[in-house]
């Protein structure tokens, strides 16, 4: 069997695409975050110094921050239209699938 060959809806469209692409901007954040914490110090003293040492003196940091930064943007912009396909396509009526992404939904939003 071949994937081709798997059973799909018929109003399936290239809305359905958020789902993973919140994966993808995630599984970023958390990379691009990892390598940043590498090198920045949250002291209030060295802060600064060490945001421009990572865009300067670190091999593609400068590129790193700015995908970092980014992404968080990227992953919102996904998130709502994610939850406004669920609400076109009225996704609500699953009250238990809802209800957990609501919770995803301000949980994302209290932690940003």
């Amino acid at each position: 069997h071949s994937f081709i060959d798997l059973p799909a809806p018929s109003n399936i469209s290239a809305w359905w695409n958020f789902g993973s692409l919140l994966g993808v901007c995630l599984i970023l954040q958390i990379l691009t975050g990892l390598f940043l914490a590498m090198h920045y110090t949250s002291d209030t003293m060295t802060a600064f110094s060490s945001v421009t040492h990572i865009c300067r003196d670190v091999n593609y940091g400068w590129i790193i921050r700015y995908l970092h930064a980014n992404g968080a943007s990227m992953f919102f912009i996904c998130l709502y239209m994610h939850v406004g396909r669920g609400m076109y396509y009225g996704s609500y009526t699953f009250s238990e699938t809802w209800n957990i992404g609501i919770v995803l939904l301000f949980t994302v939003m209290a932690t940003a």
